[in-house]
C-alpha cells in the first residue's frame, strides 16, 4: 500500500470518529473532508465540480423538490382519516400497509408528519399502538422503489459516478416487498407489547406558558386565590418569578405584585383564558405577535438553536415568531421560558408574525405539526396535475429511454409554471444538507481511486478474501453499513461504505449489484433508538413512549430486516 493510500485510509478513519463524535453535524463533517482532500492535493477543484453536478445527486435534488408538491395535496391527510377500525390488529395492519406504499414515492418523515395528527385524534384505536408501526413502516416502505429514500438515491448517484448505468426504477421492489412483508407481520405481532392506553389529552398537550403581571393590572396587591389564579379550567400555576426570586410551590395567599411572572402548566387548547385576566401579558405577546392563531412545531435534531435559551437564540429574528409555550416528553421543564434551554424533540407553541411562513430556515430546524399549512395547499385541478405529473414521470421514465433526471427537469419546470411550487419554496426545500454529503462522498471515492486505496482494498479481497464465499463478504458489509447507521445517519453510513463495497466487489471479482445493495438496504434501518431517524424521534414525542419500546419493537423488527435482505438479495442479484 502507497503512502498516499495509508494517509486516505487514516484520513477515513478521522472522518468515521468525527462522525460519531458529531452526529447530528454530518454536513459540516463532509465539507470539512472535502476542504482537507483538496489541501492534501488528492482532488482538484474540477473534481469537487463534477462531483457536485453528478447526474444522480442532482437527480436525487429534483425528485426532493417535485416531492413536496405532493406534500401540499390533501390526498395523505383525507386517506389517512380511513385506516381506523375498532381492530387494533386491523388498523395496524391498515396502518403499515398505507404509509409503506405512500414512503415508496414520497419522503417517510412527510408521510410521517401527515398521518401523525389522524393517529393522534383517531376515537377507535390508542395511538401508542399505532405509531412506532407507523414509524418503521414508512422506513421499509421507502425500499420498495429508488425514490423511496433518499439513501437509495445517494447509491445510485455514486455508482452512475463509477460509470455503471445505475438503478432501474424498481430495482429494489422485489427485496423490498419481501422487507415489508416480513416486517409487517412482525410489527403486527410485536405491537402486542406497545402500551395500550390511549394517550391522555392532558399528556399531549401540557405545555409551560408563561404570563406578565402588567403594573397597571387590578390583580396587582390581591391573592393569588382573590385572583382567581388557583380555579382556572385545566391549567395550574406552577411557578411564581420575583425577579430573580422563585417561589415554589405557589400558595393560594401568596399576593400578586406588578412585574411577577407566572408560570402556569396544562392544557395549551385553554391559554387564552388567561387572556380574560387584564393586565396579565403572554410571553409572546411581550414579543409583540398576537396570540389568536399559533403554530406548533417540534425542533429538529439538526436546529441550529439546540443548547440556547429563547433570548441567546434570538427567536424573535430568526423566526418572526415567539414562543407562547413549550413542552418536553420525558422531562421536566422548568423555569421562565426565555431562560429554558431548548432540546431535540421540544414541542413549542408559537404566535407567528406575516413573514413566519416565508422563512428559510423553517424546515431546517423545526417540523410544523399542526396550526399552520405551507406556503398554498393545492387543491383543485393543481392537485390533479401534482399527482398526474408524477405518475407521468414515473411511467415515461420506466416505459422510455427518458431518463429520471431529463422527465424531474420538464415536471419541475411545469410545477413552476402553474404555480404549484414557487421559487421561495424551492428555495427553502432546496436539500443543501443531502446536496454536500453526497457531493462529499463522491469527492471521497475520487480519492480513494487517486490515491490507490481502492486497489488496495480490491487487492486484500482478492488475495485473503479469495478463498472466502462472496457471502461472508456480502454479510461483512452489510452488518458493517447497518452498525454505521446507528451510529452515524443514514446518508452518511451509505456515502461511507459504497466505495468500499464496490472494490470489495471488484477485489472478488463478482458482480457489483449485491454488495451495492447491501450498502443501500443497509443504510435504510434505522430501528433500535427513537434517535438515529427522525420519523422514530416524532412519534417518540408524539406516543409518549419509553426507550423500551422502541427495544421492545425495534430488535425484532432490525433482525427480521437483516435476514430478509441477506437471503433476498443474493437470490434476486446473483455474485
Amino acid at each position: 500500500m502507497s503512502d498516499s493510500a495509508v494517509i486516505m485510509l487514516v484520513l477515513l478513519v478521522l472522518l468515521l470518529t468525527a462522525l460519531i463524535r458529531f452526529q447530528q453535524h454530518a454536513t459540516e463533517v463532509f465539507g470539512a473532508a472535502i476542504l482537507v482532500l483538496l489541501l492534501s492535493g488528492f482532488i482538484g477543484t474540477q473534481d469537487v465540480l463534477r462531483n457536485a453536478a453528478n447526474p444522480g445527486l442532482a437527480t436525487l435534488v429534483l425528485l426532493v423538490l417535485i416531492s413536496y408538491s405532493l406534500e401540499k395535496t390533501s390526498l395523505l391527510r383525507r386517506i389517512s382519516a380511513y385506516l381506523f377500525t375498532s381492530s387494533v390488529q386491523g388498523s395496524v395492519v391498515r396502518t403499515v400497509g398505507f404509509s409503506a406504499l405512500a414512503s415508496s414515492v414520497l419522503n417517510n418523515t412527510a408521510v410521517v408528519a401527515a398521518m401523525l395528527n389522524a393517529v393522534l385524534s383517531n376515537k377507535k384505536v390508542a395511538p401508542s399502538k399505532l405509531l412506532i408501526p407507523l414509524s418503521y413502516a414508512s422506513i421499509m416502505g421507502g425500499t420498495l422503489t429508488l425514490i423511496g429514500t433518499s439513501t437509495n438515491l445517494i447509491v445510485h448517484s455514486m455508482l452512475t459516478e463509477k460509470g455503471q448505468p445505475g438503478f432501474a426504477f424498481f430495482d429494489f421492489t422485489l427485496v423490498g416487498a419481501g422487507v415489508v412483508l416480513a416486517g409487517g407481520l412482525v410489527l403486527l405481532i410485536c405491537s402486542r407489547c406497545l402500551p395500550a392506553a390511549a394517550i391522555k389529552q392532558e399528556k399531549t398537550t401540557e405545555y409551560l406558558l408563561e404570563a406578565k403581571l402588567q403594573a397597571d393590572s387590578p390583580l396587582v396587591g390581591k391573592t393569588v386565590e382573590e385572583a382567581g389564579l388557583r380555579s382556572l379550567d385545566e391549567l395550574f400555576l406552577v411557578e411564581l418569578y420575583r425577579g430573580d426570586k422563585l417561589m415554589r410551590p405557589v400558595a393560594r395567599y401568596d399576593v400578586l405584585e406588578a412585574g411577577d411572572k407566572l408560570v402556569f402548566s396544562g392544557n395549551v387548547q385553554k391559554v387564552l383564558s388567561l387572556k380574560q385576566f387584564p393586565g396579565l401579558q403572554l410571553f409572546a405577546e411581550a414579543n409583540g405577535l398576537a396570540t389568536q392563531q399559533l403554530t406548533e412545531v417540534i425542533i429538529k435534531e439538526e436546529s441550529a438553536i439546540i443548547g440556547k435559551s429563547l433570548k441567546e437564540s434570538g427567536f424573535r429574528a430568526r423566526f418572526d415568531a415567539a414562543v407562547v409555550a413549550i413542552r418536553r416528553d420525558g422531562g421536566r421543564v422548568s423555569g421562565k421560558l426565555g431562560d429554558i434551554t431548548l432540546k431535540a424533540g421540544d414541542f413549542l407553541l408559537l404566535a407567528t408574525g406575516p413573514d413566519f411562513a416565508g422563512r428559510h430556515n423553517l424546515s431546517k430546524n423545526f417540523y410544523v405539526v399542526s396550526g399552520i399549512k405551507p406556503d398554498h395547499m393545492l387543491s383543485g385541478w393543481r392537485e390533479k396535475l401534482a399527482w398526474w405529473g408524477f405518475v407521468g414521470l414515473i411511467t415515461v421514465s420506466v416505459l422510455t429511454d427518458v431518463s429520471l433526471l431529463t422527465g424531474g427537469i420538464f415536471l419541475l419546470s411545469l410545477l413552476l409554471f402553474s404555480g404549484c411550487l414557487s421559487v421561495n419554496e424551492i428555495k427553502r426545500r432546496f436539500p443543501i444538507e443531502i446536496w454536500l454529503i453526497v457531493c462529499g462522498a463522491l469527492c471521497i471515492a475520487t480519492a480513494m481511486n487517486t490515491t490507490g486505496l481502492s486497489a488496495a482494498i480490491s487487492s486484500f479481497a482478492s488475495g485473503a478474501l479469495a478463498a472466502e464465499s462472496p457471502l461472508v463478504a456480502f454479510i461483512g458489509v452489510m452488518l458493517l453499513t447497518y452498525l454505521l447507521t446507528e451510529l452515524i445517519t443514514n446518508n452518511a453510513a451509505a456515502a461511507l461504505m459504497f466505495p468500499i463495497a464496490f472494490s470489495l466487489a471488484e477485489g472478488l471479482g463478482i458482480n457489483t449489484m449485491p454488495m451495492v445493495m447491501a450498502v443501500a438496504f443497509a443504510a435504510s434501518a434505522s430501528f433500535i433508538t427513537p434517535y438515529g431517524y427522525q420519523t422514530n424521534l416524532m412519534v417518540f414525542n408524539a406516543g409518549d413512549y419509553k426507550l423500551k419500546h422502541f427495544l421492545r419493537v425495534g430488535v425484532p423488527v432490525a433482525i427480521t430486516y437483516l435476514l430478509v435482505c441477506i437471503v433476498l438479495i443474493p437470490l434476486v442479484f446473483p455474485f
